[in-house]
């Protein structure tokens, strides 16, 4: 809006900004982010919060809306701006959507998985009674700033959790995504998504791997942005995980519930025929060479029972199970049979 942009140049008016930042982010760059508000002449608060699955809530929610309304923000010109991880992403998008009944917010990932992930479509959401993401909304935020330089602080394990939905998105629609993800993993992980130049041998993965990652993502998210269409392929490895991670927590990490969940999908897509023993093996390696968990106890046939009873409620009586057909090709399926769960499982627990 050239009046806004106006009014924001002419310096009639100051500009002001409410960030909202994770307290161990905040511990890492909070002074960066502070010299450059101060620097711009932006009038700021910043509130630092623990955003962690634990405290996804809507008392956290609350508590942000409480601050913003102390600080005053016009809904038209000045969004909410979020720096974090998924969780804080979250909270912060639906803590906008709520306030004055929608204001503007602006995602800043500062972890793998989010940059992946969390900055990419429209919802937000809190877990409630136990139940992940029960509370929330389809609000896109006005813009994501995506910045590698965020990853580099983060410890391997948080590196290795992002690259399970990476190689989500590789199994159900890019094998370049799977190739690169297979050769260059341990790279990937040893230069935390950094671009080095000098590093010929694998040319700059960082850069090719969540660009692709993204643009897979958006892919299929876009032309579905509100769920209209339940049949969706970014739901692999999101049908027995919610249960699981939330049943677990604090042991399994995000990334990790969802990996767990696809490799024991990998083995009903095995033995449903629709992959061949070495594919099935070749995503089970890809997995281990990117440090991802391939079981856990806590998976047991009564959990997933359960957690698919649970996706029956939520999409329309079907199961509507994505399952590979192939490396970086998939179809959903609504026909597996009990019998060949457990069949699956039972392999899946002797490997």
């Amino acid at each position: 809006d050239p009046q806004q942009l106006e009014l924001a140049t002419s310096g009639k008016r100051k500009l002001r900004r409410f960030i909202v930042i994770d307290e161990v982010v905040d511990e890492l760059y909070g002074s960066k982010v502070r010299e450059y508000f101060e620097e711009n002449n932006v009038q700021h608060k910043i509130l630092a919060l623990p955003t962690t699955e634990e405290t996804k809530s809507m008392d956290l929610v609350l508590n942000i809306l409480q601050e913003v309304q102390n600080f005053s923000i016009d809904r038209r010109t000045e969004p909410i701006i979020a720096i974090g991880g998924g969780v804080c992403l979250d909270i912060v998008g639906l803590a906008a959507s709520l306030y004055r009944r929608r204001t503007p917010y602006i995602r800043v990932p500062t972890t793998l998985l989010s940059y992946v992930d969390a900055s990419v479509g429209a919802k937000n959401g809190v877990n409630f009674l136990q139940c992940k993401n029960k509370l929330g909304g389809y609000t896109p935020p006005v813009a994501s700033f995506l910045d590698r330089s965020f990853i580099q602080s983060i410890p391997r394990r948080h590196i290795s959790n992002g690259l399970g939905e990476i190689l989500k998105m590789a199994l159900m629609k890019h094998k370049g995504l799977f190739d690169l993800l297979k050769r260059h993993g341990k790279y990937l992980l040893d230069t935390k998504f950094q671009s080095y130049s000098g590093s010929a041998d694998h040319g700059d993965a960082a850069l090719q791997t969540t660009r692709i990652a993204i643009e897979t993502m958006l892919e299929e998210l876009a032309p579905n942005l509100w769920e209209d269409d339940l049949d969706r392929l970014v739901d692999f490895g999101h049908l027995i995980s919610p249960e699981l991670e939330m049943r677990v927590l604090p042991s399994l990490m995000h990334g990790e519930a969802v990996n767990i969940d696809m490799a024991f999908m990998t083995y009903v897509a095995h033995t449903r025929g629709l992959i061949t023993t070495e594919e099935k093996e070749q995503i089970i390696q890809c997995m281990r060479g990117l440090e991802l968990p391939v079981w856990h106890g806590g998976c047991s046939w009564s959990l997933i029972k359960r957690a698919l009873m649970e996706r029956l409620k939520h999409s329309g009586g079907q199961p509507r199970m994505p399952l590979p057909t192939g490396l970086g090709v998939a179809e959903i399926f609504n026909d597996t049979t009990e019998e060949t769960l457990e069949r699956a499982y039972k392999l899946w627990v002797r490997d």
